[in-house]
């Protein structure tokens, strides 16, 4: 899906249409607090580490949750635990790269799986028991703050500073799950990724910032790049490229977790072939991609660095010095 522009430009025509769908916003804001009410959360025996968001999109989980197993793995045994989106198998599964695909276990998972063991489930605390029975210390939820079936420790709200909450209306009014002062109450710290300055409301506890960064620097830096997306904010990636010196003759956006098809990548490869251009995209979408997609196709992997990983690390583990950025 990709998020229609009325929820994040404040236009007279955005503004009727989310009053027109606001009953149906309503009903989905509801059902959250049914899920909540009537949840007999799942107690792990590992320390649980939610890292989710208040929007639909892109907000920067998934790296957000790799770098967490990194300060981590050094102190037990991590293991990611998500839904599988996009995946056929209704799980709990471990994720292994080397028998599974994006369509049966969807794309990130197969990206955590490169850094820690990974289950996927549609029910998350089946996973969370699966990953208690493989001795696991630290359970990282990828996604999952709008799910109440398994109990959390940690919870940590990531969000795109410079998208914000958009037009702060819910689903499918605008991009919110849930209000914004409900779900900031559940919350233990904020992360803001990319630029900007968003307005949080009635929120008194650490905000950290992280960036992300592409693994191949040197590779981009004055080449002629072509580049393609299919995540929640493509713009993102392709504004990466360019910050780090690639000189961006095209890019094509297709809606998050696409599963793109032969003739779409064939289209692809002439254009950037057209151009001597070299053909990126991001490593999720690569994951998605079978092998015969893949010729000619250079992955950008990005890692999440955090302003203050000590800070960060000591919501975790007690004893750590903290030194909170906001």
């Amino acid at each position: 899906m990709r998020a229609p522009e009325f929820w994040m430009r404040d236009t007279p025509a955005g503004r009727i249409y989310a009053a027109l769908l606001s009953p149906l916003a309503a009903v989905y804001g509801a059902s959250i607090r049914v899920r909540k009410t009537r949840a007999g959360p799942y107690r792990a025996n590992a320390r649980v580490i939610c890292v989710g968001n208040l929007t639909v999109g892109g907000s920067g989980k998934t790296p957000v949750a790799i770098a967490l197993a990194k300060l981590l793995e050094t102190r037990g045994k991590v293991v990611f635990v998500s839904r599988g989106y996009g995946g056929r198998l209704q799980g709990p599964v471990a994720v292994d790269p080397s028998i599974h695909r994006a369509r049966d276990v969807g794309d990130e998972p197969l990206l955590l799986a490169r850094h820690a063991s990974t289950i996927v489930a549609r029910k998350r605390n089946e996973a969370a028991r699966m990953a208690d029975a493989t001795g696991a210390d630290f359970i990282v939820m990828d996604d999952g703050f709008q799910n109440f079936t398994v109990a959390k420790d940690i919870s940590l709200i990531v969000i795109d500073a410079e998208a914000g909450f958009g037009n702060g209306k819910i689903i499918p009014a605008g991009p919110l799950r849930e209000p914004v002062h409900a779900g900031l109450r559940r919350a233990d710290a904020v992360v803001l990724t990319g630029g900007g300055t968003p307005a949080i409301p009635s929120f008194g506890g650490p905000i950290f910032r992280m960036s992300l960064l592409p693994e191949i620097p040197g590779l981009l830096r004055g080449r002629a790049i072509m580049a393609f997306a299919g995540i929640g904010r493509p713009a993102k990636f392709f504004a990466m490229l360019a910050h780090y010196g690639a000189n961006l003759i095209g890019t094509a956006s297709f809606s998050d977790h696409h599963m793109f098809t032969q003739r779409e990548i064939a289209a692809l490869r002439r254009r950037a072939e057209g151009a001597a251009a070299l053909l990126v995209t991001t490593e999720k979408d690569y994951l998605r991609l079978d092998g015969a997609q893949r010729r000619g196709i250079t992955a950008v992997p990005v890692s999440a660095i955090f302003d203050d990983s000590r800070g960060i690390e000591a919501l975790f583990v007690p004893g750590v010095e903290r030194e909170l950025v906001s």
